[in-house]
């Protein structure tokens, strides 16, 4: 891959002919995006919620989180962050550059790829599920290993949908588009939630005695459930899609010099993101060596832990991406730029983040509660999870902040780099995820089942390190980008202040039981301060306040 700035196909522009973004604009796409992924996650968490209802962490909790997590692998490789990181900037350059034609064809052909692909991936897939299972839960035995087999067959289908749902998120945030894309989702959850009420009012009818037959039931329910959103999801963006492509040019070749290009682009990112699945996939294989339920209960955390990774992480280097893909100019005009967008959205990323990452560290127990204290899940899993919640909120901003690097070096055409650090996060989550989740519990003396928070510890620690890695080698090749470390102090200062007021409120609120009517009163009057808290707090150490959000109070 090219070491340097690579320089527009033609005519180096003079800079009155350069796009202009204005940073506003930046900040307006990011906010179409945390939008869109706002609306996603909220219904998301409400269908956790429900699942928590109506399986807690049990064993078909286990079997259907761990079933679950292999066919969003595919979804993840062949999707999403891989197909964005490839295919917008080249797709985004052409449309820059106004040749409009190309575009199309290139996108047709991707997409005709993705097609034959993903099918052969699925059919794979579903023909070694059994052996998938050994190798990704190796601690499920007997029931519980039969029904994650029966589940990813059903969902593997459902995976190579949400793969072309991906080809459609490109395009559309090539094109700006970002709310469609983002929200689209949302419809994917609607069905499984769905699925869980209508199946799960209907199996349950005989009270909680018959769980052990009515779960496993309910289970394969909503895997059914989840194809049928998946296929939703994709038909939603496709009319949107088809009218930025008309004409569309379905005459495709695929040996175009951008298909290549974005084919020799795929296979490291795609890389890049099978190491990071096998990250993921690692925590997994631990978990499932602990006690019944840590499956599950690192679900569940991983499921909050995602909510501020999507609405801040994911919606500013998703919003960039393609900004930083169209940039044009010498490569110091390039440089500059890019220099810019990085320190205006990495400063956005920390405000929101740094707060977030310490409410999941103090206040974890708090909302964890109020999302998921219903039915069967009872107040000890609320401390189960909050343990492995806790974990995450240690890596949380390095985890975010990698996002934004990664994708400047996708907007560089380099792939490479980003593949090499991400190996050394992985072998560093094993090693560490290793000895905090199994040897660790009992050199401090206590229950196993606690080492599902030791996975996400190390899981934090490394995205950290790997964070810091893509930052030197960034800054090296473009020049220090300004981001002062005094402010990001001061963030931690006024969350930590803010958090331990809060937690100090929560000992001492005069809200009694331990229901779900008291689990959200409880969150209501200690994270509603804790936000006004932090606000004020930034405010008074004069901290910028983002300007989306400034601007929003001044129109007030």
């Amino acid at each position: 891959m090219p070491e340097t700035v690579p320089p527009p196909p033609n005519k180096v522009p003079a800079s009155s002919d350069l796009p202009v973004t204005k940073p506003h604009h930046g900040r307006a796409a990011a906010l179409a995006v945390a939008t869109g992924i706002m609306l996603s996650k909220i219904i998301g968490l409400i269908r956790e919620r429900i699942f928590a209802h109506y399986f807690g962490n049990s064993m078909a909790a286990d079997a259907f989180k761990a079933a679950f997590r292999i066919p969003n692998m595919l979804q993840n490789l062949f999707g999403e962050g891989v197909l964005s990181a490839s295919f917008i900037p080249v797709y985004a350059r052409l449309n820059a550059e106004e040749r409009h034609e190309e575009a199309t064809r290139t996108a047709a052909a991707i997409f005709a790829l993705l097609v034959l692909v993903a099918s052969a991936v699925v059919l794979l897939g579903v023909v070694l599920t059994p052996l998938l299972i050994n190798v990704i839960a190796p601690g499920f035995h007997g029931d519980t290993r039969l029904l994650a087999i029966q589940l990813v067959r059903i969902l593997f289908p459902g995976a190579a949908l949400l793969v072309l749902s991906a080809w459609c998120l490109g395009i559309l945030n090539s094109h700006r588009r970002f709310f469609l894309s983002y929200a689209a989702p949302v419809i994917w959850n609607l069905s499984m939630i769905a699925t869980l009420v209508w199946q799960g009012r209907r199996l349950f009818a005989h009270g909680i005695t018959a769980a052990t037959t009515a779960e496993p039931r309910l289970a394969v329910a909503l895997a059914v459930g989840s194809v049928i959103g998946s296929a939703l999801q994709f038909i939603i963006q496709l009319p949107a899609v088809l009218r930025l492509l008309s004409p569309l040019q379905w005459k495709a070749t695929f040996r175009s010099e951008h298909v290549r290009t974005i084919v020799h682009n795929f296979v490291p990112v795609f890389l890049t993101r099978g190491v990071v699945q096998i990250s993921a996939f690692v925590d997994q294989i631990l978990a499932s060596l602990l006690p019944t339920g840590a499956v599950a209960a690192l679900s569940y955390a991983q499921t909050i832990y995602q909510l501020p990774v999507g609405l801040f992480g994911m919606a500013v280097s998703a919003a960039e991406l393609p900004a930083m893909s169209a940039a044009l100019g010498t490569p110091e005009q390039i440089a500059a730029k890019l220099r810019a967008r990085l320190a205006a959205g990495l400063q956005q990323i920390a405000w929101f983040v740094v707060p977030s990452a310490v409410a999941l560290v103090i206040l974890g127990d708090v909302v964890v509660a109020a999302i998921y204290r219903t039915g069967h899940f009872n107040a000890r899993d609320v401390i189960y999870v909050w343990s492995a919640l806790a974990g995450s909120g240690v890596g949380l901003l390095g985890g975010t902040s990698g996002r934004l690097y990664s994708s400047a070096f996708y907007a560089l055409r380099n792939t490479r780099t980003p593949l090499n650090f991400a190996v050394i996060r992985v072998a560093l989550t094993l090693v560490l995820g290793w000895f905090c989740s199994i040897p660790l519990p009992h050199l401090l003396g206590i229950d196993s089942r606690w080492g599902v928070a030791g996975l996400t510890l190390s899981a934090g620690l490394a995205a950290s390190l790997e964070y810091f890695l893509l930052r030197r080698a960034m800054h090296e090749r473009i020049g220090i980008v300004d981001y002062p470390a005094s402010r990001v102090l001061r963030l931690w200062l006024a969350a930590i202040v803010a958090g331990l007021l809060c937690f100090l409120l929560h000992r001492h609120l005069p809200i009694h039981g331990h229901g779900t009517r008291a689990a959200v009163l409880t969150a209501i009057a200690v994270l509603i301060p804790y936000g006004a808290l932090y606000i004020a707090l930034t405010v008074a150490m004069k901290i910028p306040v983002p300007g989306s959000l400034l601007r929003r109070f001044k129109r007030r």
